[in-house]
């Protein structure tokens, strides 16, 4: 018998988008609207069809999840995730294409979720029970297990349009993962309730995955999609553009917008920089040598070199290179006044120059992203440019070369003071 509990093909979703027609205004009263509402009728409607547009949230996405898998779906905004959750909820019906689902399905998808407003937490523990087509009998023996881990004893019999939006989400959390559905599908909302019940959901969901149950979790925390999914699904533009392991596919979403280069120039639009005091004009990477070069040596330092123009003069500013690894760790970041503070001091109009290096044997071999930025600390950020650039750092016979896997070794070379005794014996 097969092991695949989702199956999707050829999935589609299409949106009719209204766009406001040239040279009419954004906004009408009641009397503009029926009057060119009843004109319509007499014109035709090929204006009204000019207005409109086709967009296409998912497009022929097709792929296969197994049970016990546990799923993280990537993507950046508008790829169609949230859209992709809905239909396998079967919240919204696709224009094509088709799914085959076995099993119960639990949705965590906005806060409230299948909740009823007017009912209580505990009314509404037994609605969604039975709407997973649990027994009375089945949610009665989770019912306290279910109220401990959303740690809301004392609102229990208030209605829950009263709840604060944390509590929502815990308790629609603990129903969604305690009354034993065959798949878990999770968005974003998580986010709503607070660092250590975040902890907590994920822990529960590692559980839900061991005991052969199918998650599916959206969220745009990197980290936390690698620390909880065995596997990963990336959507771009409405498309299926990888799925997989989850290392190997968030390392294709993270790159996908890295500048593969030595050397990147910003800012060509001069839009974008119109109403900026201060801009990045160019980053480059150098190896030892000087040389541009994005592959680089482990046993050599290499220099991050920053270009950017002061266009009105301009005092406390802050120059802050972040180095992370390729899943969206931060390994370090670095302040300009760490060991230069004079650099807070008036910059005049001018283009200027700046230069970071990073020892050699320091990070482990690996691929590694670069985010910079200028700003007056704890006051506004000047500009902003994350993940803008893309290095990887090469074995070439260090003392780490007879380890296999360098990522088992963590990420930064670090030579320790080693003492050692021998202990006495008789």
């Amino acid at each position: 018998m097969s092991d695949t509990i989702i199956q999707v093909e050829n999935l589609s979703k299409k949106y009719i988008l209204g766009h406001q027609q040239e040279g009419s205004s954004s906004y009408q009263s009641l009397r503009e609207t029926i009057a060119n509402g009843v004109g319509s009728l007499f014109k035709g409607r090929s204006k009204a069809r000019a207005a409109q547009e086709e967009f296409w949230a998912l497009k022929d996405v097709s792929f296969e999840i197994k049970q016990g898998d546990r799923v993280g779906i990537i993507g950046r905004n508008g790829a169609g995730k949230s859209t992709l959750l809905k239909i396998l909820s079967r919240i919204t019906e696709p224009t094509a294409g088709s799914i085959r689902i076995k099993g119960r399905v639990a949705s965590l998808l906005e806060v409230g979720t299948g909740f009823h407003p007017e009912l209580t937490g505990r009314e509404n523990i037994f609605l969604n029970g039975a709407i997973l087509g649990m027994s009375k009998v089945e949610i009665t023996r989770k019912f306290d297990e279910i109220v401990a881990f959303a740690e809301v004893e004392k609102f229990l019999d208030t209605p829950v349009k009263r709840y604060s939006s944390g509590m929502y989400v815990r308790l629609a959390f603990a129903v969604a993962a305690h009354l034993e559905p065959e798949i878990l599908i999770v968005d974003e909302v998580l986010a709503v309730g607070d660092a250590q019940f975040q902890q907590k959901c994920l822990g529960k969901m590692e559980d839900v995955g061991r005991e052969g149950r199918t998650v599916i979790f959206v969220s745009h925390n990197i980290g936390t999609i690698t620390q909880l999914c065995t596997k990963a699904i990336y959507l771009k533009q409405g498309q299926l553009a990888s799925m997989g392991y989850t290392n190997e596919i968030v390392s294709n979403y993270l790159l996908s917008d890295v500048k593969q280069s030595a050397c990147v120039t910003l800012h060509t639009n001069g839009e974008s920089i119109k109403k900026k005091s201060m801009f990045f004009k160019e980053i480059s990477l150098a190896g030892h040598d000087g040389q541009y070069s994005f592959d680089l040596d482990v046993r050599y330092p290499f220099s991050l070199n920053l270009t950017y123009e002061i266009k009105t003069p301009i005092q406390n500013v802050e120059l802050t290179v972040r180095i992370e690894t390729q899943d969206g760790r931060a390994v370090f970041t670095s302040h300009q006044s760490d060991l230069s503070p004079t650099c807070l001091s008036k910059r005049d109009i001018g283009t200027y120059k700046a230069s970071v290096q990073v020892p050699g044997m320091f990070l482990m071999p690996g691929s590694y992203l670069v985010s910079i930025a200028a700003h007056e600390p704890m006051v506004q950020i000047h500009d902003l440019h994350e993940k803008i650039i893309g290095f990887s750092i090469n074995e070439t016979g260090s003392k780490f070369a007879k380890y296999q896997k360098h990522h088992e070794n963590g990420v930064v070379i670090a030579d320790l003071h080693w003492v050692e005794k021998c202990a006495v014996t008789i």
